[in-house]
């Protein structure tokens, strides 16, 4: 039986989403290469013809991961208004975010372990980090700093609070504390902001 023409790219499709996965929820040390491709329900040999090692494997599962957290805050919330920008807020600043078995967004389920990782690796993490900045950004409109930098600076200010909040979130084993700066955050994220009938 013939591969179809798309096999190889649906293979490594199949790899990046179970390395996303994976090391969002457990880092780049707890997981081997053999954990991937059983999730992805492949055998190790068929790895080496997508990756050439395991920190490309884990640079690229952060820019999927990235990729598709980035899709699902934007399929919620397609426009600049209010109500988008409260969509994004509730939904990254969420419980269900924070115990997400699907892996969550890389920067905040990363965080700590990224700075141990090679340049190749901080590169992506950095690219994930300005990308959801822009994003945000974009929801987030007109601010009231009269300047760029005042702008940005503000911009910086909200990204922080979002990832920050949910990276320490979840390494709170206190539901109640972890649900009470999540809500600070959302609060802090959303002040100023009309509410949406």
């Amino acid at each position: 039986m013939a591969w179809q023409k798309d096999h190889k790219q649906k293979t490594r499709l199949r790899i990046l989403k179970s390395g996303a996965k994976l090391f969002t929820l457990k880092g780049f040390d707890k997981v081997g290469i053999n954990d991937v491709m059983a999730d992805a329900g492949l055998t190790r040999g068929a790895f080496y013809s997508h990756f050439s090692s395991k920190a490309e494997l884990y640079a690229e599962s952060m820019r999927t991961a990235g990729s598709r957290r980035a899709k699902n805050i934007l399929n919620r919330s397609p426009e600049e208004s209010s109500a988008a920008l409260q969509a994004l807020v509730n939904g990254y600043l969420s419980q269900g975010h924070r115990k997400s078995e699907e892996g969550g967004c890389p920067l905040a389920f990363l965080v700590t372990d990224i700075t141990q990782q090679d340049e190749q690796v901080r590169d992506v993490y950095t690219q994930v980090f300005r990308g959801f900045m822009d994003m945000l950004g974009s929801r987030l409109g007109g601010t009231e700093a009269a300047d760029a930098d005042a702008q940005k600076n503000q911009l910086l200010q909200k990204t922080v609070m979002m990832v920050g909040g949910m990276a320490i979130a979840r390494a709170l084993n206190d539901d109640d504390l972890a649900e009470e700066l999540l809500h600070a955050c959302r609060q802090g994220m959303l002040e100023g902001i009309p509410a949406t009938a």
